[in-house]
């Protein structure tokens, strides 16, 4: 009888991995139950994994950072994926950050990871946090594009795959990639309770490697009909977002790292951002503190591959 796992990650296009590996029947095959769940917020999921609603969380570096150092609870990380693959956009009336003074930021939750890298993307352009632009938390993606059709004061936003390309389509502009302002940064990332990752080790390495496994299929340009098939039907994306989802998710140093290996520049870059912003001890910069790669690495050897050391 397969292990019942539960996780949760928001309908993106980053979750395209995992359901490749369900369509594909990779998560049975090493005796996974895998029931996959999403809400509307990156904080109901940090609450739901404190809880034990689920029991593994895809989503932004920085919400594990959030917590263990605010929240108090012992996550660890343990596979990367990412840098974030994320745009500013804005109004279409609007051709600067500057631009942005007088109106609204939306964003996910506005204590973690790509509200940071808005406030100091505001920040280095010389507006400042509730006083020049006010801060409207909405939800994930499709929830943040809502907002702003509705509302052209609604006027800021970071959006990532698909919805970047939707917010195109739309109309609205996009001021780049956040990277461009911020500098490499640790987006993507799965992590468990730090206990039930010791008490659970065997389970959570399968899951990886069929992670893994997903991971593979999703870049592999052979399976690229069966990845729009799983876009379309899965997350609701039309044919030609689809196309160029894929095109952007396989894009060397943009799109999906190959074995979900973390950054080390980018998580250190993060654990700096979030503590000029958010602030913190300077030992909790130590990437150590957040991150276990030994459960990636064991991952690694039950597929044969090499052990990278789980960061590049």
């Amino acid at each position: 009888m397969n292990d019942v796992l539960t996780v949760n990650c928001s309908p993106t296009a980053k979750s395209l991995p995992i359901r490749m590996a369900l369509r594909a029947g990779l998560f049975a095959a090493r005796g996974v139950d895998l029931q996959l769940v999403s809400t509307e917020n990156s904080r109901e999921q940090r609450t739901g994994l404190a809880r034990g609603d689920f029991q593994l969380v895809h989503v932004a570096f920085d919400n594990a950072v959030s917590m263990k150092d605010v929240d108090g609870e012992d996550v660890v990380v343990v596979l990367g994926g990412d840098s974030g693959m994320n745009e500013l956009f804005v109004q279409s009336e609007i051709t600067s950050v500057e631009g942005v003074r007088g109106k609204r930021l939306i964003v996910d939750a506005p204590d973690t990871a790509f509200a940071l890298q808005a406030y100091k993307i505001f920040a280095d352009h010389g507006l400042v946090r509730d006083r020049d632009y006010e801060v409207k938390p909405v939800g994930r993606g499709e929830l943040r594009i809502a907002a702003m059709q509705a509302d052209k004061d609604n006027s800021a936003a970071i959006l990532n795959l698909p919805y970047s390309l939707d917010a195109t389509r739309l109309g609205f502009r996009s001021l780049g990639d956040t990277t461009n302002y911020v500098g490499p940064y640790q987006a993507g990332s799965a992590f468990v309770m730090r206990a039930w990752a010791q008490a659970n080790r065997n389970l959570l390495v399968r899951y990886i490697a069929a992670y893994l496994e997903g991971l593979s299929l999703t870049l592999d340009p052979h399976r690229h009909e069966d990845c729009v098939t799983v876009l379309i039907e899965d997350l609701g994306t039309e044919r030609d977002i689809a196309e160029q989802t894929l095109v952007l998710l396989r894009q060397p140093g943009f799109g999906l790292e190959p074995t979900a290996a973390m950054d080390e520049e980018g998580i250190r870059n993060t654990l700096a951002l979030r503590a000029s912003l958010q602030g913190g001890a300077a030992g909790n910069l130590d990437p150590q503190r957040y991150v276990d790669l030994s459960y990636h690495a064991e991952a690694l050897a039950l597929l044969g591959r090499k052990d990278d050391g789980g960061t590049r």
